[in-house]
């Protein structure tokens, strides 16, 4: 049995080192509570306890940063969770060894993202590393609260100045304001809700934090070519140098196709004989196989392309680097807006336009959608307010059916004569 003695502040600085080992200078007050005297002059407070037929000892602060009377009261609070059946040792030790935020990315970017697109996580692997670890990664992932969530993503859809060429060459450069981002920040907070969601399956927590985040508005952006402009771009493309990235906007133009699923096309996808153009689930957005009819334009692109692309070669557009499809058509792009002064127009809305002619066409939502490859119907309706006027039309011929009929009146000075009121 260790002797006892009233702790106090005298006790542990007259207490000496011992060469060689550490001894511990018992209180009388306080069950376990003790001053441990380390060999190399050091004083500690700790507290010794059995838990679950193990003897435990937890040293929880330092003399002279605590005082001899604020470790007294600490212990004896200790005493109480530990009367009541708790392991604080255990709990410390638990949480040191409890998984953080950043344990929790690099394994979902492990196992969830390589299920993904590669586009899709690549973005889902840079956003986590530049907008929630710097943030969060020190954090447990059981400290993760809903409002932690809402001030992370109300922060990234404020936005962040960029900087911006002033001159092509690089030289001059000057900081524009920040540019709100609010669909960044709903896509980030689908990321998160995913993210937390294999947490509570991996038991690395209970609840989602990012369940119910606040969902920003968004803006679809419609923006269509008008006949003319439609005109323009087709005469330079016609006249165009580099013929593969024109033929690839033209793709995009009569297929709607989107442009990644038109640069990796391999010739073995295209059926001229049926005129379809079968797309592997790898290379769809919805990662599902989507077959779809093209046009007599089309399968001339194809054709004319089996003539220009080097034998041995699956793909319909080669890049630059052997064995690799074309990477990029920006360059050209911005030539060709500059040219038809459609600077606003994006390549994804030759997509929307695409749309729109098979609505003018008489199309439903169904067929678009279907042409399209679109999993959710609601992703379609984008377009619905595009049938306006066929809606008009029979709202009209409703409406007429109701219009009163003209009244006919007899005039008493001519005999059999009638006149419409």
């Amino acid at each position: 049995m260790p002797e006892r003695i009233k702790l106090t502040e005298k006790v542990l600085r007259d207490a000496e080192p011992v060469p060689g080992r550490d001894y511990q200078i018992f209180d009388t007050d306080v069950r376990g509570f003790a001053a441990c005297i380390y060999r190399g002059g050091g004083r500690a407070f700790t507290l010794d306890y059995r838990h679950a037929g193990r003897q435990r000892r937890m040293t929880f602060g330092r003399w002279p940063e605590w005082s001899v009377s604020a470790a007294r009261e600490r212990a004896k609070e200790l005493r109480r969770e530990i009367d009541a059946g708790a392991d604080p040792l255990g709990q410390r030790e638990a949480k040191r060894e409890a998984p953080r935020v950043t344990d929790l990315i690099e394994r979902y970017c492990a196992e969830h993202l390589p299920k993904l697109s590669a586009r899709s996580a690549a973005d889902q692997r840079s956003a986590l590393a530049k907008m929630v670890e710097p943030v969060w990664g020190r954090k447990l992932v059981t400290e993760i609260t809903p409002t932690d969530v809402d001030k992370l993503l109300t922060k990234i859809a404020e936005g962040r100045a960029r900087p911006h060429k002033e001159k092509p060459n690089n030289r001059a450069r000057k900081l524009q304001g920040a540019k709100p981002t609010p669909v960044r920040a709903n896509r980030i907070g689908e990321v998160l809700r995913k993210m937390f969601t294999l947490a509570g399956q991996w038991g690395w927590r209970d609840e989602n934090p990012a369940q119910r985040f606040h969902r920003r508005t968004e803006t679809p952006r419609e923006r269509f070519l008008c006949k003319e402009e439609i005109s323009k771009l087709a005469a330079a493309l016609d006249a165009a140098d580099d013929r593969r990235a024109a033929d690839i906007i033209r793709m995009c133009m009569l297929t709607g196709a989107r442009l990644g699923e038109v640069r990796q096309s391999r010739f073995e996808q295209f059926n001229l004989e049926h005129m379809s153009w079968s797309k592997p689930p790898a290379m769809t957005k919805q990662r599902r196989a989507h077959r779809v009819p093209i046009s007599d334009e089309t399968a001339a692109i194809v054709r004319q392309r089996q003539l220009l692309v080097p034998k041995g070669s699956p793909w319909l557009f080669p890049g630059d680097t052997p064995g690799q499809p074309v990477q990029e058509v920006r360059r050209f792009w911005a030539q060709v807006q500059k040219q038809c002064g459609l600077q606003d127009v994006r390549i994804h809305d030759l997509r929307h336009t695409f749309a729109s002619l098979l609505v003018s066409g008489g199309a439903s939502l169904e067929m678009i959608g279907k042409l399209l490859g679109h999993s959710q119907m609601q992703t379609t309706l984008r377009y619905a307010h595009l049938m306006d006027s066929p809606l008009r039309a029979g709202v009209d011929a409703v409406a007429s059916a109701f219009r009163p009929k003209p009244r006919l009146v007899y005039d008493a000075d001519d005999q059999g004569g009638r006149k419409t009121a």
